[in-house]
């Protein structure tokens, strides 16, 4: 039987809005097209991931602030302090590659790391693949004697870790790279010839990118190194569409916002900004808070005192102040050159998963409240959970307010309740403030029956507000 014409022009109509569906479903190599996908959700939910800086500079584990430079504050910056350390600890014409030989990993068990990340509360974890050394911790095809499998630990670090990851928790697993590379000779002609050449990208650093994905599939790229050249230099845009659009990751993976000397807090389905980012306030577009447990560097120093280490006191503090401000945390460990996790380290993190596992229903997947902090009581931070309408204040500062708690922000109503998480014998009384907000009676708590060290949280059911 023929179509009729109305018909005919139904089909011609369906068929050109499917089509323009799926086209419109493919994003193009610009930043207005990227920026329009959606943030996955589970990146949002996760909250709290842990970053890894290993690479070559874990070898001789010194200096002061930021010890992963280690290699450029030696022979790009001579910085005296280097020279005299190098002279004094190693023989005589030393060179850094050198130490990569001398880099063995032979404790490193990435089981026993992924049981520590899992314990830690983490809901993502990202290795560092490469750093600005430009040591790539796979055997990369564009990294001859230049990567983990050539040369030191004679293995695939990154493949270990992953399928540890993958077997043993439900954690997403992420990766950095770092776009440039300080003593690269490729690199360094592109910047001579002020980045109007393209080879370092079209030889090196781009096809690690693709490289990384197709193998090992992470479903975070942290991308750094940015800053000398454009995010055309580096046909970003271009990796970017097709991780979203093609990639084997293209439904979930998450990329961050450096990628160029102008993308930093501009591109990128959410942004880092700077280095321990924690602006205060709520930001209109997802962020993270990248920082470090130790306080001045990202890699491993053992020559780093106690003191600069943050307390856990520090630490809960700062996930609570991250988390009420809408962005996610990630707290940076830096391992031995012989594959430990350092006990300061894994003390942290044990611990940071005690306190999330009995804090994370103000954590997990919460969205920020309509206030971030309280307005009567400092050190007081907020977060929200919209499946059962409840509010939670985070008291921070180490020190649980017993007696009279006077909070600004909540407006109770007459069905209100106040609860403290992982503490069995609430709901606490309570008065309305007469200026506003409220006033909690907080019992003295036996030490046997309370719930958490360092933070407490407060739970608030049927708010006026």
């Amino acid at each position: 039987m023929a179509l009729s014409y109305a018909r005919l022009g139904f089909y011609i109509v369906l068929f050109s809005f499917i089509t323009l569906q799926s086209i419109d479903s493919k994003f193009a190599p610009t930043w207005d097209s990227l920026d329009k996908r959606p943030l996955p959700q589970w990146f949002d939910d996760s909250k709290v991931g842990i970053l890894i800086c290993w690479g070559v500079y874990s070898v001789p584990a010194w200096g002061g602030w930021g010890a992963e430079w280690f290699w450029w504050w030696w022979k790009g910056a001579n910085q005296t302090k280097y020279i005299d350390y190098m002279s004094q600890t190693y023989p005589p014409g030393v060179t850094f590659q050198d130490l990569a030989a001398s880099w063995r990993a032979q404790l490193y068990d990435p089981n026993e790391w992924a049981d520590i990340f899992k314990a830690a509360g983490a809901k993502y974890v990202v290795l560092t693949s490469k750093h600005h050394e430009g040591f790539t911790l796979w055997p990369s095809k564009v990294s001859w004697n230049w990567n983990a499998m050539d040369v030191g630990p004679k293995r695939d670090l990154l493949g270990d870790l992953a399928v540890a990851i993958r077997n043993r928790t439900d954690i997403h697993f992420g990766l950095y790279h770092s776009l440039f590379e300080w003593f690269n000779p490729i690199y360094l002609k592109d910047k001579a010839n002020k980045f109007t050449t393209q080879d370092f990208v079209k030889t090196k650093t781009g096809p690690e990118l693709y490289e990384l994905v197709n193998k090992y599939q992470p479903e975070l790229i942290w991308s750094d190194g940015e800053w000398e050249a454009e995010d055309t230099y580096w046909n970003s845009t271009n990796f970017i569409a097709w991780l979203y659009n093609d990639s084997p990751v293209k439904n979930k993976v998450v990329v961050n916002d450096r990628w160029g000397s102008r993308t930093l807090c501009k591109h990128g389905d959410y942004y880092t900004c700077q280095d321990r980012y924690n602006p205060g306030k709520l930001q209109n577009h997802k962020w993270e808070n990248a920082m470090t447990i130790d306080k001045l560097s990202w890699g491993y120093r053992r020559n780093a005192p106690l003191s600069d280490y943050l307390t856990m006191v520090e630490l809960t503090t700062t996930i609570a102040e991250t988390i009420s401000c809408g962005g996610n945390i990630l707290v940076n460990i830096g391992p031995t050159a012989d594959g430990r996790i350092p006990p300061i380290f894994e003390e942290r993190l044990r611990q940071m998963g005690q306190w999330l596992k009995v804090n994370g229903e103000a954590i997990y997947g919460s969205k920020p409240w309509a206030f971030q902090n309280d307005t009567a009581t400092h050190g007081v931070w907020y977060t929200y959970q919209k499946a059962t309408d409840s509010v939670y204040a985070i008291v921070t500062g180490g020190k649980m307010p017993f007696g009279k708690l006077m909070l600004g922000a909540p407006n109770p109503s007459p069905g209100t309740q106040v609860t403290l998480l992982g503490y069995t014998g609430g709901p606490f009384r309570f008065d309305r403030n007469p200026p506003g907000g409220i006033a909690i009676d907080v019992p003295a708590i036996p030490a046997s029956q309370m719930p958490c060290d360092w933070a407490w949280t407060f739970k608030f059911t049927q708010l006026a507000n």
